[in-house]
């Protein structure tokens, strides 16, 4: 791609994938497979293949990606490494319904790069790892409840579906579980506690007089889903020493951030330790993984079959192959593979917040390696309720220009950098959006 401003790539439409959009929705409900999807302007795409930095639609358009299939595709796509070592345990056997030794491997390298890490169990995907350590966390305290944070997101099962977008007016102190949709028993509020994030004082507050009752403090280390708004000084030590407290286990939802801010996930980066830990996407560089990890004094009562962890496609040679191979990939050469991850997506976040001369609402703010843009009166978002003063349709005309220019963005906001990624794609990219958003109304 051309990097001069002048010479931007445009879109040829999309009227293949708007066709096949209208067909797929009579066979799938919606036309999509996750409601996520249905979410993508100017609808929901079909696309015919990807490679390194790159996707390409059905309508032939080449699209600089920075969703990276919601965050899995750590390595870009089509790495070639990750695709051999996948093809090579493909040939040896797709699923063996028993142990072998990759299996065996990954879990060793998970216990040596992750600080809570003394025992591991895989699953498949990111709802089922929260679904069953929340499980164990009831049963090694006894206590019914667990307290999570509004505007966090712990899978779509009903026991996690609540207050992950709740409107404003339902986000009042003292802040109540609001159900994600519909079909989730009401009953199910009764175990769950919410809280804003960030907010330490209120967490010690409701521990002060409800401790006895709640099993677990699960949080995104990073409010990934809502903004991307990073822990405020001394809130993720606060929650531990609480936890320590009160003998509350502290689980870290380590879905987005695992993988994506280092080997060692969020827990190395903020330097604080969780009794247990998921993980998945960047894990498994787009194919299916999760792990559940922990202490051992907490993860032995898998080993014991006192609480029931299960799944037929558990620990698959396909996805355990893909996940040594991001490990491998990404530590070698002393992580040099983060290094260049770091670089780029840092120099991508601080040119595009430096375009807020051209929109002075335009708000960025987040790690690196993922962070979040938005059209915002606020400077910055510290919690959920501040994500809600986000002008959603400016943003959205806004990816719309960037996708009519070549570039691929999550509605949302979040952006992802890849190993992939070089210096040209983060020219090209900040030129689009310069270019974006002068042409945008003010």
């Amino acid at each position: 791609m051309d990097t001069q401003q002048s010479h931007m790539r445009r879109s040829h439409g999309f009227t293949k994938s708007a066709a096949l959009l209208d067909r797929s929705r009579q066979s799938l409900a919606g036309g999509v497979s996750s409601q996520f999807r249905a979410m993508t302007a100017p609808h929901p795409m079909f696309y015919s293949h990807a490679k390194g930095s790159r996707i390409w639609d059905v309508d032939g358009n080449e699209l600089l990606d920075f969703t990276l299939s919601q965050g899995p595709c750590i390595l870009g796509h089509s790495h070639p490494e990750l695709l051999d070592r996948v093809t090579a345990a493909l040939q040896r056997g797709q699923l063996f319904a028993g142990q072998h030794m990759e299996e065996m491997e990954l879990s060793e390298a998970l216990c040596r790069i992750l600080p809570c890490a003394e025992l591991v169990r895989l699953s498949l995907s990111g709802s089922e790892a929260s679904h069953a350590l929340l499980r164990l966390a009831r049963h090694v305290t006894g206590r019914p409840k667990y307290l999570k944070f509004v505007g966090h997101y712990h899978g779509w099962f009903d026991n996690v579906s609540f207050s992950v977008s709740p409107p404003r007016a339902q986000t009042n102190e003292p802040p109540r579980p609001v159900p994600w949709g519909g079909g989730i028993p009401a009953a199910l509020a009764e175990e769950v506690m919410v809280l804003p994030w960030n907010d330490l004082a209120a967490v010690e507050a409701t521990l002060a007089s409800n401790a006895h009752e709640i099993a677990a403090i699960i949080t995104e280390p990073v409010m990934c889903n809502q903004g991307c708004i990073e822990p405020a000084p001394g809130f993720l030590e606060g929650l531990r020493s609480l936890c320590d407290r009160y003998g509350i286990i502290l689980i870290f939802d380590e879905i987005i951030t695992g993988f994506r801010l280092g080997l060692g996930g969020a827990q190395g980066h903020y330097g604080v330790t969780p009794d247990l830990a998921l993980f998945g996407k960047a894990m498994g560089a787009g194919f299916p993984i999760s792990a559940l990890t922990g202490k051992r004094a907490f993860m032995e009562a898998f080993s014991r079959a006192e609480v029931y962890h299960a799944g037929t496609l558990n620990g698959n040679n396909v996805s355990v192959a893909a996940s040594l191979a991001v490990i491998d990939i990404l530590g070698r050469d002393d992580a040099a593979g983060y290094r260049h991850i770091w670089r780029l997506s840092t120099r991508l976040r601080d040119g595009l917040a430096a375009l807020s001369d051209i929109r002075p609402d335009l708000r960025v703010q987040g790690p690196g390696p993922m962070f979040h843009v938005g059209f915002s009166p606020r400077v910055r978002a510290t919690t959920y309720d501040h994500v809600l003063d986000y002008d959603k349709d400016s943003y959205r005309r806004f990816c719309l220009g960037m996708l009519s220019r070549g570039v691929r963005l999550i509605e949302r906001g979040l952006w992802y950098v890849s190993l992939a990624h070089e210096d040209a794609d983060i020219d090209y990219a900040l030129a689009a959006a310069q270019e974006t958003l002068q042409e945008m109304p003010q």
